[in-house]
Formats: structure tokens, C-alpha cells, sequence
């Protein structure tokens, strides 16, 4: 077992206070966003075996079947195939979508063949990976999922009266649905920048409090943005404590405020709509995104009965899996066939090892355990963990 060293990365939507409040430090006076738990490359966690810190991905890469098991990497490769993250937004998010698998590595080429570094501000694909995710809320979170059917969309922005939107709204009177919202979304993103502004002032003084609340705030959070418009062609969802959401490829999505879990492929690849400072790509966004309405599906985890007291949230893929445990006193165990990272989101929990090593989590901490074979005994009371791993 090996506890984590996490990066924090301080993008401009973070919360000021949530994620140091989870990890029992100080805030900076600087908005803290995403807690990075895992093996990518653009932020790998440390462990220390002895050694000195080392980075999680340089000790999978030494022996991957070691650290990940054999049958993870005959399914996976060598590379833990998930990144598992902290969210804590303190404003809304860019809308967003991810590229399937050969959008990824067909984009991936492209801007390596075009000589744009890895790292680059305007790179939109920084690995060759798709990037399924999904969130689980640790408290009220709030967030957008999914395109409205075309004429639910339609009679929001009409209702509206606000003239700038006329361009948006001519596109939804399309009787093909997929060509609406391709044609409304395109329509959002190419007004002129006056127009945009206008009509972002127009919308924040119109828009009613109650269901349509949530576009107001972006509408003043972000004047003159052309995601405000966007975002009004998503749906609005509101997450309680322990309810997740997934999020496939092509599915645009904003998340707005609140802290969550998100486990997701190990990638880091995004195309943005708007609600950004970062780079926008419309071209390669409308190749991306899915244009088919779709209401978001709020997930309840499910026990699992081969594991006494774990809680699963399914999800129809392989590369993540997370589960929950909600310690009361009772000893849990849980088998170590395949690579996980346990977060400690509530009290305390101390991990016991087949050959008696323990590891004491506290509230915000992880750990890696490799596939090593043997269980490892979950205790504590009080304590809620999270389990990130793999299906095979």
C-alpha cells in the first residue's frame, strides 16, 4: 500500500475553500479545482517506498504487472487505465465534450503531426485516449447533461423575447432533431461578439429565478460568452450526496457548482463550447459531440454482494469502477486481484494489508494498492471511502 502525494490544480473555477477544507489546510486566497489521484502524465501522484517520493507512473512503468496485475494489462496495456479526481467548483465549468477512442487518436496525430507541444494552451488533444467520466456528488452539486429535445429548447429562449437569440431559435424549428441541435448549437457559437455581449446582459436580467436560476448565474459569471447561450440548450441537473452521474463520449456537459468525486478514463482530453478562458475549437467540437437529446440518468449505487458493505455505481464500461463504503464498526475487506485508489472522503479509515502493514487515511487522503493478490481489511466508524479500480 502507498499513500498518495496528490497535485492540486488551481484552474480559475475552482472553489477557494472547499478542497483545502477536505484536506485540513489553510486556503491560499487562490481557487483550488481538481485534486488529481492517479498515473497520467500531466500530474502524476508520489509515492515513497523507501526511496524518496516517486512518481506513480515511473513505478507502474517499471513493472506494470506488479503494480496493475496481469490481467489488467493483457486488457488495458501497462498504464493504469483510469484518473481518479477531487472537483470543487466555485463557478461553472466550460462546456465540454471527449472525443471517443478513435477521435482521440486520430486527433492526438493530427496536433503532434502540426508540431503543437503536449502542453501547448491551444492543444485540445493532450493524449491518444477517450475520456468517458463520471461524478459523484459529495454534497449538493449542480451541473448540465445533455442536449434538450429541440422544442423544449425552442420555447425556453422564445419565451425569452430577447432578439439575439432569434439565429438559435430558427435552427431548433428543424424537423430533424439531430440537425437542430447541430445547426442551434453551430448558430450559438458563430454570433458576433456585440451580439453575444447584448444579448448575455438581455439574458441575465430576464432569465426567471426557480428552474431557469442556474442560466442566470452563468449569464452574470460570464458576460458577453457565447456558452451562455449554449448553455441553455442543456439540460439542468441537481445532484444530492451519493448520487452520480455518467458521462459517455460526445455528451456536452457543464458542471456548475459543489464537490464531487469524478473517476474517468486516464485521459485529459477536452473540446470546449464556451465558459472558458482556455482554448475553444468549434470545428473539432461539432465532430465531437453527439447530437441527440438526452436526459440525464441519476445513478444510485447498488450493493454488491460478493463484497459485504460495498456500494457499486455501475456504469457500462471497464476501465473505472467506483464503488462506496460507509464504515460503521464493522470490518470490510476487499480483494486485491486489480489496481484501486481509496479516497477517504469522511472521518477516518485505517487499511490493514494480508501481511498485517497498515496505512491510516484521514479525511481527504488516498492510497494505491497494487494488484498484489491478497485482500486488504477496511476499519473505521463513521468513516465513508470511495473505491476506484478496474473490471476485468
Amino acid at each position: 500500500m502507498d499513500r498518495l502525494v496528490n497535485t492540486v490544480r488551481p484552474y480559475a473555477w475552482g472553489s477557494l475553500t472547499a478542497l483545502p477544507e477536505l484536506l485540513g489546510q489553510e486556503p491560499t486566497g487562490e481557487p483550488q479545482a481538481e485534486l488529481w489521484m492517479g498515473a497520467h502524465p500531466g500530474d502524476p501522484s508520489r509515492a515513497d517506498r523507501g526511496e524518496g517520493p516517486r512518481r506513480l507512473d515511473e513505478l507502474i512503468a517499471a513493472d506494470p504487472e506488479r503494480e496493475l496485475g496481469a490481467a489488467s494489462v493483457a486488457r488495458f496495456g501497462p498504464a493504469l487505465p483510469f484518473l481518479f479526481k477531487v472537483l470543487a467548483a466555485g463557478i461553472p465549468l466550460s462546456i465540454q465534450a471527449h472525443p471517443t477512442l478513435d477521435q482521440a487518436r486520430a486527433g492526438f496525430a493530427a496536433e503532434n503531426a502540426l508540431g503543437i507541444p503536449p502542453d501547448a494552451p491551444e492543444r485540445s488533444y493532450r493524449d491518444a485516449n477517450h475520456k468517458p467520466e463520471m461524478v459523484c456528488a459529495l454534497g449538493e452539486f449542480e451541473g448540465l447533461c445533455g442536449f434538450r429535445r429541440p422544442a423544449e429548447a425552442a420555447a425556453l429562449l422564445a419565451g425569452l423575447a430577447v432578439p439575439g437569440l432569434a439565429p438559435v431559435i430558427d435552427r431548433l424549428q428543424l424537423a430533424d432533431e439531430s440537425e437542430a441541435l447541430r445547426g442551434a448549437l453551430a448558430a450559438a457559437l458563430a454570433l458576433d461578439a456585440d451580439t453575444v455581449r447584448r444579448t448575455a446582459e438581455e439574458l441575465a436580467r430576464t432569465l426567471p429565478d426557480g428552474d431557469h436560476a442556474p442560466y442566470a448565474r452563468i449569464a452574470e459569471d460570464f458576460p458577453g460568452d457565447r456558452g451562455v447561450i449554449a448553455a441553455m440548450l442543456l439540460n439542468h441537473v441537481r445532484l444530492r450526496a451519493g448520487e452520480a452521474l455518467y458521462l459517455g463520449a460526445g455528451v456536452p456537459h457543464a458542471y456548475l457548482s459543489g464537490v464531487c468525486v469524478e473517476l474517468q478514463a486516464n485521459s485529459d482530453n477536452v473540446l470546449r463550447a464556451g465558459l472558458t478562458p482556455k482554448h475553444i475549437d468549434v470545428p473539432e467540437l461539432l465532430k465531437v459531440v453527439v447530437f441527440e437529446p438526452c436526459a440525464p440518468e441519476v445513478l444510485h449505487p447498488v450493493a454488491v454482494e460478493a463484497t459485504p458493505g460495498e456500494q457499486l455505481y455501475p456504469v457500462p464500461i471497464d476501465e473505472f469502477r467506483l464503488s462506496r463504503f460507509e464504515l460503521d464498526g464493522v470490518d470490510r475487506e476487499i480483494d486485491g486481484r486489480t489496481p484501486q485508489i481509496l479516497l477517504c472522503t469522511g472521518g477516518a479509515v485505517r487499511l490493514t494489508s494480508a501481511d498485517g502493514t497498515v496505512l491510516d487515511l484521514a479525511r481527504g487522503q488516498s492510497a494505491f494498492l497494487p494488484a498484489v493478490g491478497t485482500p486488504t481489511r477496511l476499519s473505521g466508524t463513521g468513516s465513508t471511502l470511495f473505491r476506484a479500480t478496474v473490471t476485468v
